[in-house]
């Protein structure tokens, strides 16, 4: 049985980019893998400095998680800042990470150009990463486009060590999916928090049908068939089996298709599909303790494999003597 790890970001509401990303096919493995799975708020410090935002989209994260059907009994489900012995690693793994390994991290250079403020936190980023996933053993990966680099990334810095330091980690594997590569906002751009263009998976009838009906798109003429290269066909795609896709596509191809027609499906469509979520996620709101009692069980059952491989580390660095 193969060991999967992945994390996701507790830096905002959680929108369908993330379920299609990440979060559907996390609890689509628990069912067949040794899944381990977190929730990144060291990560979010990169660009978060909000004490009290911090605080409430790590617990809004882990609930929204729990809701949609991550189950603690069938995986390994933890904060990242409950397990600290992979800041310890970060900082070995640091020491055999070139600068010029970072430096072309394309997603650096692109939140730069996006006007986040530069730090060194967020320069090493891929360091903090790649010890998310070797303190772990993790065998594969699942990770979007924008994550492909950071994955090698993570495979190089491995690699070094273990060339260095002899055998310590595992060297993982990436797994892309192809059909939510990259799932794309309202306008068209990758879907994220920090674009402002995301649909949210948990929020209020109102917003959500407002968000969905401002969905950009073309002014092609109503008796013209459509371009399907476009946020509202790709985002309505996600919810289809390949009958519905195929339908779907049939109607772009036909002359007197209404995007506003489309839209309201859209709606119903992702209304539908999460309500069903909303009480679990009511309760998990109602009762804290409980939440954050899973949390910390997650977290001893992850220490326990994270510090047997920073000892491994530790060791063959010479640092135990």
């Amino acid at each position: 049985m193969k060991r999967v790890l992945s994390g996701i970001q507790s830096s905002g509401k959680l929108h369908l980019g993330n379920y299609f990303g990440m979060m559907s096919r996390m609890i689509r493995y628990q069912e067949e893998n040794e899944l381990y799975c977190f929730i990144a708020n060291y990560h979010t410090l990169t660009s978060i400095n909000d004490k009290e935002l911090i605080k409430n989209n790590t617990l809004d994260a882990v609930i929204d998680f729990l809701a949609l059907g991550l189950d603690p009994e069938k995986s390994v489900f933890w904060v990242q800042s409950d397990v600290p012995q992979v800041t310890e690693l970060t900082w070995l793994l640091s020491n055999v990470t070139g600068v010029g390994l970072l430096e072309r991290a394309t997603s650096y250079k692109d939140k730069l150009t996006k006007g986040l403020t530069p730090n060194v936190g967020l320069f090493s980023y891929p360091v903090l990463m790649a010890s998310d996933i070797l303190c772990f053993g993790a065998d594969v990966v699942p990770v979007g486009k924008d994550q492909k680099q950071h994955l090698e990334m993570t495979r190089d810095i491995a690699i070094r060590f273990n060339q260095i330091f002899g055998e310590t980690f595992i060297v993982p594997d990436s797994e892309i999916e192809k059909t939510t590569m990259l799932v794309p906002g309202i306008d068209g751009q990758k879907m994220s928090k920090s674009y402002d263009n995301a649909i949210p998976i948990f929020t209020d009838e109102k917003k959500m049908r407002k968000r969905i009906m401002s969905i950009v798109t073309d002014s092609t003429a109503i008796d013209e068939p459509k371009d399907k290269d476009t946020p509202l066909f790709q985002l309505f795609s996600l919810f289809l089996d390949e009958n519905g896709k195929k339908e779907l596509s049939d109607r772009y191809d036909t002359p007197g298709l209404r995007y506003g027609d489309v839209k309201k499906e859209l709606f119903e469509t992702v209304w539908s599909t999460f309500e069903p979520y909303q009480q679990k996620r009511e309760y998990l709101v109602n009762h804290l303790d409980y939440v954050r009692d899973l949390c910390q069980k997650g977290a001893e059952k992850a220490s326990t494999v994270a510090t047997t491989y920073l000892n491994k580390a530790r060791e063959n660095m010479g640092l135990h003597y």
